[in-house]
Parts: C-alpha cells; sequence; structure tokens
C-alpha cells in the first residue's frame, strides 16, 4: 500500500504545472477562471504531498530504505542521468510543511490581488490587478519548481528546479514593473528584480561548477548513490588539488564550498543577502512564497542534502563544518542588528528571515541536523503567517487612506506609504483577526518560551550549541535571539497597539475571509507545531509532548551517517534562551508599548543611538559599497566594450566589406 502510494509522488509538481500551460494558453483573459485554475492546482499538489508524506510518517521503516522512483533521461555514453523522484525523512516533513503553505498563499492571493494599490482604479474596473491572471500563472510555476525541487532524486534535476525559481523570482518580485517612487533613491520593482536574479546567480554558478567537479568524481549525482557510499565520501576526502595561495586541498572541501556558495546566494546569506530585503518590491504573496514555502528555504535545503558531503570534509571545530556555522551565525546577528532600524512593515520581516535562515546553517554548521530541519519547517509557517499577516495589514491601510479621501476625512497629501510602520497604530481594534494572528506569528519568531513552536525548534539550536562547546556560535544566536524578540515586538506595538497615527489607520478595515481564513490555519502551525519535537528530558512537558518529528530525523540522519543525536537538556541554555526571549519583549514594551509613540513622532532609537541607528536603517551602506565596487566598474566596462564594438569592430568590418 505504502509504494503505491510513494508511487504518485512524480505526480505532486504536475498539477501547478499543469496549472501554469493551462492559464498562459487559455484562461489568461478570464481572471477569475485563472485563479480558480491555480488553486485548484495546488490543492491537487497539497493532497499528494500530503498523501505521501503521512504514508511515509506512518512507515517509519522506509528509513533505511528510501523510496526512489526514476527513469533513463540523457544517454551520455556509458553514463545515463535518470530523471526520478525519491521520498525520505526530510522530503516527507519538506512535503508535509510546502503543500499546506503553498496552499495557504494561493487562497490568501485571491483576496489580495484585487484593489491594486498602485494603479488608478479606473484601470480595473472588476476590482483586479490587470496582470492577474499572469500572477497565477507565475505563482503556480513558482510552486512547480520549490515541488519538484524537493521530490528530485538527483542534483541535476534540483538545479534545473532551482533555476526555475530562479526565475519566477525576478519576475515576480518586478511583477509591478512600472511603479515608481518619488525618492529616487527607494529602489523599483523592475530593478528589484534584476537585483535579486543577478545576486543569486553569483551562487548559482559556484553551484554549478561545483556540480561538475562532483559529477567527474562521482559519476552520478544521484543523492542516494553519492550519499549512500560512505566509501566514496572518504575518497574523496582523501584526494587532493594543488590551488593557488591555498595549497594541497581536498577536492571534497572544494566542492562543498562551491556548492555552499549557492545555498548563501538562495538563501541570502553575508555577504550575498543584499538581495532579498529589495524582494519586499513584489506583491506580498510573492514575499511569503519567496520567505516560506520557496526560494531561500532551498538553500538551507540544498546543505541538508549535502550534509553528508561536508562531515566528510571535516568534524567538530574543524574544515568546513566551521565555516558553515560562522557564516550562519554571523548573518543571523548581523540581520537582525539591520531589522531593529527599520520602519517597513516588511522588511522588518525580510531582515528576520536572513537573520532565522543564518541559525539553520549556524545549526548544520555544528552537526545540529535535526535541528536545523525542525527550524526550517517551523519557521516557514509563522514567517508565511507574518508576511501574509503584513499584507493584511497593508491591504487595509490602503484601504483606510482611500476611505479618508473619499469621504473628506483629511490625511496625507502627496504620496503614502501604507507600509511604515509609524503610518499604523491602533490596527488591533480595525483588524483584530489579522492583529491576533500576527501576535502569534511574532510570538513564535520570538520563540516565546514554552508556549510556541517557534520555542521549541530554536532552543534545540542554542541547546546543541551548549552542548557542543561552540561558545561563540552559542552567544552569537543568544545575542541575535534578543534583537529578535525586541525587533518583532517593537513592529507589534507600532503596528497593532495606542492610538491610529493617521487616518489611514484608523479606517482600515479587516480584510476579507479569503485572507484571514489562511492566517488563521497558519496561526494553528505556529502555535503548536513545535510539538511535534519537544526534547524527551525536557522537564514535565518531555514527557507528555511528542517527539516524532525530531526521532524521524535523527533516525534518517544516521541513515546517511550523520552523528545527530540530540542534545542533552541543560537548565544553562534553556534559561537563557527564555531570559533573552522575554527580555527583548519586555525591552520592546517599554519603549513602544508602555507609552505608544503619537503621530509624528520620531523612533526614540533614533534620538538615543544618533549616528549608529543611521548606520542600521541604511543597512550598513552595503547597497552603495557594493554599487561603488561591482556595479560602477561593470557598468563602465560595459560602456566601454558597446563603444570598442561599434568604433573599432564595425569599422573594421565595414572596411573589409567596402
Amino acid at each position: 500500500m505504502s509504494e503505491s502510494i510513494f508511487n504518485l509522488t512524480w505526480l505532486i509538481p504536475i498539477p501547478t504545472a499543469l496549472a501554469f500551460f493551462a492559464i498562459i494558453l487559455f484562461t489568461n483573459p478570464k481572471k477569475r477562471l485563472s485563479s480558480n485554475v491555480a488553486v485548484g492546482g495546488v490543492v491537487i499538489a497539497w493532497m499528494l504531498s500530503w498523501a505521501v508524506a503521512i504514508m511515509f510518517f506512518a512507515n517509519p521503516e522506509w528509513i533505511n530504505h528510501p523510496f526512489d522512483l526514476h527513469v533513463p533521461w540523457i544517454p551520455m555514453g556509458d553514463i545515463t542521468f535518470h530523471m526520478g523522484v525519491a521520498v525520505d525523512a526530510v522530503t516527507a516533513g519538506m512535503l508535509f510543511m510546502v503543500g499546506f503553505v503553498l496552499t495557504m498563499i494561493f487562497i490568501y492571493s485571491t483576496g489580495y490581488m484585487t484593489f491594486p494599490g498602485h494603479l488608478d482604479p479606473s484601470l480595473n474596473t472588476d476590482g483586479l490587478d490587470p496582470r492577474y491572471s499572469r500572477f497565477f500563472a507565475y505563482i503556480s510555476l513558482f510552486a512547480t519548481g520549490m515541488l519538484g525541487l524537493v521530490v528530485a532524486d538527483n542534483l541535476l534535476m534540483l538545479f534545473i528546479f532551482w533555476e526555475v525559481m530562479g526565475l519566477c523570482s525576478y519576475l515576480l518580485i518586478g511583477f509591478w514593473f512600472e511603479k515608481k517612487y518619488p525618492d529616487p533613491k527607494q529602489i523599483t520593482p523592475k530593478a528589484a528584480g534584476l537585483k535579486a536574479f543577478l545576486t543569486t546567480r553569483v551562487g548559482d554558478v559556484l553551484f554549478m561548477v561545483g556540480l561538475i567537479f562532483l559529477f567527474i568524481h562521482a559519476g552520478t549525482l544521484n543523492f542516494q548513490e553519492i550519499f549512500g557510499n560512505h566509501e566514496f565520501l572518504h575518497e574523496l576526502a582523501a584526494s587532493t588539488i594543488t590551488l593557488p595561495f591555498f595549497g594541497s586541498v581536498s577536492w571534497a572541501l572544494v566542492i562543498s564550498m562551491l556548492i555552499f556558495w549557492g545555498a548563501i546566494g538562495k538563501s541570502a546569506q553575508f555577504p550575498l543577502h543584499v538581495w532579498l530585503p529589495d524582494a519586499m518590491e513584489g506583491p506580498t504573496p510573492v514575499s511569503a512564497l519567496i520567505h516560506a514555502a520557496t526560494m531561500v528555504s532551498a538553500g538551507v535545503y540544498l546543505i541538508v542534502r549535502m550534509s553528508p558531503l561536508f562531515v566528510a570534509v571535516g568534524h567538530g571545530h574543524n574544515g568546513v563544518m566551521m565555516f558553515v556555522a560562522f557564516i550562519g551565525a554571523f548573518t543571523a546577528l548581523f540581520a537582525a542588528t539591520i531589522a531593529v532600524a527599520q520602519k517597513d512593515i516588511k522588511k522588518v520581516l525580510a531582515y528576520s528571515t536572513i537573520s532565522q535562515l543564518g541559525y539553520m546553517i549556524a545549526a548544520l554548521g555544528i552537526g545540529a541536523w535535526v535541528a536545523a530541519i525542525i527550524h526550517l519547517l517551523i519557521h516557514a509557517f509563522f514567517k508565511g503567517l507574518l508576511f501574509m499577516g503584513s499584507g493584511s495589514v497593508i491591504h487595509g491601510v490602503h484601504h483606510g487612506h482611500e476611505h479618508a479621501h473619499a469621504h473628506g476625512h483629511g490625511g496625507h497629501e502627496g504620496y503614502f506609504d501604507p507600509q511604515d510602520m509609524f503610518n499604523m497604530g491602533g490596527l488591533l481594534k480595525r483588524m483584530p483577526i489579522t492583529g491576533w494572528t500576527f501576535i502569534i506569528g511574532g510570538a513564535s519568531l520570538s520563540a516565546f518560551p514554552l508556549i510556541t513552536a517557534g520555542f521549541w525548534s530554536k532552543d534545540e539550536i542554542l541547546a546543541h550549541a551548549w552542548d557542543g562547546g561552540h561558545m561563540a556560535v552559542f552567544w552569537t544566536l543568544a545575542a541575535g535571539a534578543f534583537l529578535t524578540a525586541f525587533y518583532t515586538f517593537r513592529q507589534i506595538f507600532l503596528t497593532f497597539f495606542g492610538k491610529p497615527r493617521t487616518e489611514a489607520s484608523e479606517h482600515a478595515p479587516e480584510s476579507v475571509r479569503a485572507m484571514t481564513w489562511p492566517l488563521a490555519a497558519l496561526a494553528f502551525f505556529a502555535l503548536l507545531g513545535g510539538f511535534v519535537a519537544v526534547p524527551k528530558d525536557f522537564p514535565l512537558i518531555g514527557g507528555i509532548a511528542s517527539d516524532f518529528m525530531a526521532r524521524l530525523m535523527e533516525e534518517q540522519g544516521a541513515f546517511y551517517g550523520l552523528h545527530v543525536a540530540p542534545a542533552a537538556f541543560n537548565w544553562t541554555p534553556a534559561l537563557i534562551s527564555m531570559t533573552l526571549a522575554l527580555s527583548g519583549i519586555v525591552v520592546a514594551w517599554l519603549i513602544y508599548g508602555w507609552k505608544p509613540l503619537p503621530a509624528g513622532a520620531p523612533d526614540p532609537l533614533r534620538r538615543w543611538f544618533g549616528p549608529l541607528y543611521t548606520l542600521l536603517e541604511n543597512k550598513y551602506y552595503f547597497d552603495e559599497l557594493y554599487n561603488y565596487i561591482f556595479i560602477r566598474p561593470a557598468m563602465w566596462l560595459a560602456g566601454f566594450f558597446f563603444l570598442f564594438d561599434r568604433q573599432v569592430i564595425d569599422r573594421i568590418v565595414n572596411w573589409v566589406g567596402a
């Protein structure tokens, strides 16, 4: 029975792919029909995903012989590439999360993509975005990319679906390509899409080179054939290459580093982090897709899959693993500091995503393989909830702004930013469903002790860092945990509490049910999702709650030769984690909640920290630095070669032909 269900795995990406082609070829002129086709496709994919995932959970004996179904694809002499799908515990967990979150985002999109605020209402008399059908075609293809990546049984197929998502991110971030801002320094959606595409290409090129080297040595890119062969991994680690400046290094190290740069680009880790905050220029459902169900999760998923290769290079405090941990821990704290000074409701969440992905990368670096996977899954639920909640807020504030002008209530003249938290306030009364679900998501992101899913996943990462003696990683992530709680509740207090600071927030309505029901569904997992991974030795709760998912992943990791024993419970890191989370919330309340800011008041942090606040607000000026180091020289070279082609090459050709 279970194998017959697993045979359906290859169908999982098909419904959304068919929806994409149906919309662009047939239903494009009929907007509502297009959205129905897209939602229908993703619901079918969700049901197939859950059928496969639940069947695997019910039959854990498949852990020791993961399901793999493939057919010949590309013959190359003695070697043939196969196209196939595979199911193990990691795949099952990802399918459970991805299928559900995608479905919630698609349903939410049917409500969000009405009343597009950037266009003249006269251009969309039906209340829908003029490119409504195109939007649903793009997100269907995006969903296909992530679903295909999750079920792929080899790195070549994974890379193809990886690139499909890269294309879709470009198309969707720049979806409102005609949008302009009064401030010329503010990036436009068109430029943001190009920035995301080019920045992630840096990592993708290195990733592709790593795959080529791996194929040369292994003769295959199939996960089971490579990572199930421990003898090959040891041989790869023992074989060396001499590199300038580095001397003799292991081929496993070279390949691992190249592939890791692919993950750095996709998961927006330092120093390739600059594209993700600007990706907020796309419609909010796109932000939820990128940050929760697809795209950035793919980078962490890649490292999860490649962990046997990374471990083969060096264990513990040595080699590539500690480099991975350093990048993750540094990014977690670095991004958290920037989030503290942002005023755009979506950009706060964008930097929190970069930070939380840093936690996962750091966890993989210190060997906390199971904790990284659990946090990846749980993060998707509460981050999807937060982004969709922020979209509901933006939708409501924009409606309120239009209402204020239409009915003569006054309000802002000229450009009004509905994403600026300082234009909000008091929205909990106006938008109670959005508000309370957002608070639940924020509490989970902040790792509010014991009652939120985020606490159980993040606490386990800190416990592993402490238990393994990785003190630098532990304290860096602990500092990030304090800042996470602070900036999250800063956001909550500025947005939902106090009195409305503008007419827009005074008249903001609650969103339609198509937008609020998905919020409620995701809030359920943001609260209770962590109770499938409660450590067995955790006092009182450990013996009652389930550690089902954690045990499943531990057994799967052991099958791949990874040392994934859970961290022993220790009161010290647990109390530090809880204290820091609660302290961050209390500090945010003292500054923004106790005496809510009145209309027009500046951020108190700006008064207190002055130049430091400006530095954080401007993201350490990395955009300006990269523009000076990379963009300007590239544009100069492009201009030089253009003139050389026109003035030299063309003249020579014309002279010869004369």
